[in-house]
């Protein structure tokens, strides 16, 4: 699941589904499906890996819950077919972020487990990458031939592969839009240099490979997003990693970003012109023009909003490029204080277990991960975060990662145990020969 949500693009969709058909959202659901599943037949007790994610998503839920209800039962006054289909999307995406978070906190109990996932993660945004640097140099849209591929799925458009700004051409990889691409990319830099530290798999130049290809996504994109994430991910980051690792990465910042600019050209004056121009740039005018409209929206529907997912602009300069304030007009206040618990909570609390831990793999991979977290939340004031689909993905697994590794820091896990303690009972260290009284937990 973690490698599709790059690698399928999520412009096909499979028809009797609609929109909430694309391959990695069917196999989210199928992944909660199995969790529920697994919990009715007693295979596991669904309650004993509690974590701070599951507490985020849950009051998501709920909010998005009462909304839903309100759009179907008419006191939203907007309840047309459209909107409901809308309405359905919206909790289609919730029951496969509650799937992704739940599991993750549940069989990711190592640091062996969380490599895995990171190595399956990462290997699918090196694939959207690369796709970017295909379209960058080459202007063709490698995802075209993946749609051709894909029988019994229809096009369903919405993705934007291509777009000039400046002197260059942003594009897009395998995501729906070249912001999703930067922010992604942002989120997903601090986990590709903690896996360049610990992994042993691979040569050290196959590991480098995937952040240099982040770091070229995020700039390729020409998006001021993208810049914001960059710096955020590394300001929370870098001080969490181990001495040595944190002055080589202070040392190979500034060296990879004059690579990358003298390698190629117009990359300088089109950002500087970007991230300094005034308010007459269009994309910034168009948000801050959108206030006083989403003022209006929110005192005429205050608690619960139009229904979530009900947001449809009438035109470009309508798009609300801020998910708190998408969120304030679908879901009504209700619904922004539980969007901004959802994109909050988890990156805070991995960063609190980060400094609760004295094993520096630990602490490092809690920092990545509460990094690209936080990412995710103060880019989302940039742009509609939740309504893109890779990102909607991408998002829950950093959520549920970020859970499992607050268990780990809970639990009192270091590096050098191979086996995971039961959730809920410390006990005796796994790996004594024989296990304890009463037959407990294995899982290995």
């Amino acid at each position: 699941m973690a490698v599709c949500i790059f690698v399928f693009p999520s412009s096909m969709v499979f028809k009797p589904i609609g929109a909430a058909g694309t391959v990695p959202m069917i196999l989210a659901v199928i992944v909660c499906g199995l969790w529920v599943c697994s919990g009715i037949f007693g295979l596991h007790n669904p309650l004993e890996a509690r974590h701070p994610g599951r507490l985020a998503v849950g009051i998501l839920f709920l909010a998005t819950s009462a909304s839903y209800v309100a759009l179907y039962a008419g006191i939203t006054g907007g309840s047309t077919e459209i909107a409901r289909a809308s309405g359905d999307r919206w909790m289609i995406l919730l029951l496969a972020s509650s799937g992704i978070i739940i599991a993750l906190g549940e069989v990711v109990r190592t640091l062996d487990d969380a490599m895995v996932l990171v190595r399956a993660l990462l290997a699918g945004a090196s694939f959207c990458c690369l796709v970017a640097v295909v379209q960058f140099f080459f202007r063709i849209n490698p995802m075209e031939w993946f749609q051709v591929a894909m029988p019994g799925f229809d096009y369903n458009g919405g993705d934007t592969p291509f777009q000039s700004r400046g002197a260059l051409l942003r594009v897009a990889g395998s995501t729906f839009h070249s912001i999703e691409l930067a922010v992604v990319s942002a989120m997903l830099l601090p986990l590709s240099i903690w896996r360049v530290i610990y992994d042993r798999r691979g040569s050290i130049l196959l590991r480098l490979l995937s952040p240099s290809l982040l770091v070229f996504a995020i700039a390729s994109t020409v998006s001021r997003s993208g810049i914001l994430g960059l710096l955020t991910g590394l300001v929370i980051f870098i001080p969490l990693l181990p001495r040595t690792p944190r002055l080589w990465a202070l040392m190979a910042a500034p060296l990879a970003l004059a690579a990358l600019f003298l390698g190629v050209p117009g990359l300088v004056s089109t950002l500087t012109g970007t991230v300094a121009s005034s308010d007459s740039d269009p994309s910034i005018t168009t948000r801050t023009n959108n206030f006083p409209r989403v003022e209006a929206m929110v005192s005429d529907r205050p608690w619960l909003g139009l229904g979530p997912g009900n947001y449809i602009a009438d035109s470009a300069i309508h798009i609300l490029d801020n998910q708190y304030l998408n969120a304030a007009v679908t879901q009504g206040l209700v619904g922004l204080a539980a969007i901004m618990v959802y994109l909050i909570l988890p990156g805070v609390s991995t960063l609190t277990a980060a400094h609760a831990t004295r094993d520096p793999q630990l602490r490092s991979l809690a920092g990545a991960i509460g990094a690209g977290a936080m990412v995710a939340g103060v880019c989302s004031l940039t742009f509609d975060s939740m309504s893109f689909p890779v990102f909607a993905l991408t998002y829950p697994v950093f959520v549920g990662l970020g859970g499992a590794v607050w268990l780990m820091i809970r639990n009192g896990m270091d590096a050098s145990q191979k086996h995971a303690k039961f959730l809920s009972k410390p006990g005796p260290r796994l790996g004594a020969g024989r296990p304890p009284e009463g037959g407990g937990p294995w899982t290995r």
